[in-house]
């Protein structure tokens, strides 16, 4: 299983950083998260500087891809070269996107018509490519999931855990990094936001 989070120049930590962190909550010989970025290292738009774990065109195999958010999302969308470089495949593939992450995916056709979630600045972008964007931090249809929200990257990580390890396993990975008395709310919330969009 390798779940690659798409990382640009400019990516927001809290959504590449927080992801990876819970997704590798699941201890498994065969599950493998990495930072999949255009090139060998990338720098965040608070000045961090990562290398990359895996490269832009590794995601077309990837079991599941997280497309982060970031202060040049814009110009990504807008480099023909870069995007031609992302082959996702919803058919096969767990595909989720936050905040301008969502912008990556309505400009790649991977929306389907259907409604989306966003962050508020990123949200005019997303609705002039044709999406309706909802009021709400978490949104699925099939394999493709949306979050708004530096802050609902756990979320996203739940949903593919759920998916691919089940719910206890979700429920698990959220609980370790809740804060300390307020667990069960925390899961409780996380789930109740997620569970609706899982298959029946």
């Amino acid at each position: 299983m390798h779940i690659a989070i798409l990382t640009f120049d400019g990516f927001n930590e809290l959504d590449s950083i927080v992801a990876l962190g819970i997704l590798n909550r699941i201890r498994k010989p065969d599950w493998r998260v990495s930072l999949c970025c255009p090139r060998q290292e990338v720098t965040s738009m608070n000045g961090l500087t990562v290398r990359a774990q895996s490269l832009l065109e590794d995601a077309g195999s990837a079991d599941a891809v997280v497309i982060g958010s970031g202060a040049q999302t814009r110009q990504v969308v807008a480099d023909a070269g870069l995007m031609a470089r992302l082959t996702l495949d919803p058919s096969r593939q767990l595909i989720a996107a936050q905040c301008s992450g969502t912008l990556v995916l309505a400009k790649l056709g991977l929306l389907g018509g259907n409604p989306a979630c966003t962050d508020l600045t990123t949200k005019p972008w997303v609705q002039e490519a044709g999406v309706e964007v909802l009021n709400q931090p978490f949104h699925a249809v099939g394999n493709v999931a949306t979050a708004g929200g530096c802050l609902a990257s756990p979320y996203l990580a739940g949903w593919i855990i759920a998916r691919t390890e089940g719910l206890e396993a979700a429920a698990s990975a959220l609980h370790y990094v809740a804060p300390v008395g307020e667990k069960g709310a925390y899961v409780e919330n996380a789930m109740r936001k997620i569970t609706p969009y899982l298959p029946r």
